[in-house]
């Protein structure tokens, strides 16, 4: 067995039961399944290094996980935006989702400046708390050439606001008097991950009686802040290019994430063959599209595993203080500027 199938076996091995795990208890969907991926890494790597296990062999398995299956996942996310949906229900969501991506983007521009910090850790802590948690997190690492410390770290303290948002959300809204569609708003421009919008929304529904309705709402307008994975992306991609052009090893396929283009052309196929198919075939088309999207948060979960895997979790518990306060910093900005701009505009 060549050491390429025991490094991707390895990460398998924890993906398989940490995705199995959040569906057979949703209550832990809060948390998610890449968090319990990522850190079931760090802690078998922390036991491979107290034991003294030599895990070389795994090495390359494990860099292709981290690297070409997470790619694979970002492409594969493109199968779970229908644009015309979006463009319809997530429309009235674009003004607050680019002042909370704008708030973000400056603040952790600032904080970095202010904390000294690591440029790519402020860079995937600002997308990552604007955009979409993981998968932003996700498309941005292989654009800005960020290493598996880097990404461990941010994901982790995205997270940890993640959980607090999804817990005290549906009662901050309730307290500010939103309507269920105003709460929809917020919870899908104010809470980072997919799986906290989906926790918070669901909790409202809940709550209130509403019949899952905010949960759908939410939804719609998260996915259209997914959206934003491709102009962010593309703008560090164009900014590295500039300084890599005159290196002497440039090449414009490593320097240019085609997985971002093919992310593109993904959604753009679920669009055109949600809205020219009937019948049968479109049933079949939106099963698909949905076995791909699962597929997707699969890979996500893996690619976790893997980071997991190559991080040193002392050392990221250790130079933690930084990063957390800048993802507090975002966070607390997103959401005022949410609720501002919600109340400005007459919609909560």
């Amino acid at each position: 067995m060549s050491s390429k199938i025991k490094g991707i076996g390895l990460c398998l091995a924890i993906a398989v039961p940490a995705y199995a795990l959040v569906k057979l208890l949703p209550v832990l969907s809060v948390i998610g399944a890449p968090i319990i991926a990522i850190l079931a890494g760090m802690t078998l790597t922390l036991i491979f290094t107290k034991r003294g296990t030599d895990a070389s062999v795994f090495k390359p398995g494990i860099a292709f996980t981290s690297k070409k299956v997470l790619q694979s996942a970002v492409v594969l996310l493109g199968f779970g935006l229908n644009l015309a949906t979006i463009g319809k229900v997530g429309a009235a969501s674009i003004p607050i989702i680019l002042s909370t991506i704008s708030i973000s983007l400056i603040i952790a521009f600032v904080m970095w400046k202010l904390l000294k910090m690591k440029k790519n850790s402020a860079v995937l802590i600002g997308v990552g708390s604007s955009i979409c948690g993981g998968s932003a997190i996700a498309a941005t690492a292989p654009v800005i050439g960020a290493d598996d410390e880097e990404i461990a770290q941010s994901i982790s303290v995205i997270f940890m606001f993640n959980v607090i948002a999804a817990l005290i959300f549906p009662t901050l809204g309730g307290m500010l008097g939103m309507s269920d569609m105003g709460f929809g708003l917020f919870a899908g421009t104010a809470v980072n991950d997919t799986s906290s919008v989906t926790a918070a929304a669901a909790t409202w529904d809940v709550m209130y009686n509403t019949g899952g309705t905010v949960l759908e709402y939410a939804t719609i307008v998260k996915l259209t802040r997914t959206l934003a994975i491709i102009p962010i992306t593309l703008v560090l991609a164009l900014y590295q290019m500039r300084k890599q052009k005159d290196a002497m090893n440039f090449s414009f396929k490593r320097a240019f994430p085609m997985f971002i283009l093919y992310f593109l052309l993904a959604s753009v196929v679920t669009t055109i063959a949600t809205s020219v198919l009937t019948g049968g075939a479109l049933v079949f088309a939106n099963e698909l599209f949905g076995i791909l999207k699962e597929l997707s948060k699969f890979f996500i979960v893996m690619a976790m595993g893997a980071i997991g895997l190559n991080t040193d979790i002392i050392k990221l518990v250790k130079s933690g203080g930084k990063p957390i306060f800048l993802g507090f910093t975002c966070w607390v900005c997103i959401t005022a500027m949410s609720i501002f701009m919600q109340s400005l505009q007459g919609l909560m």
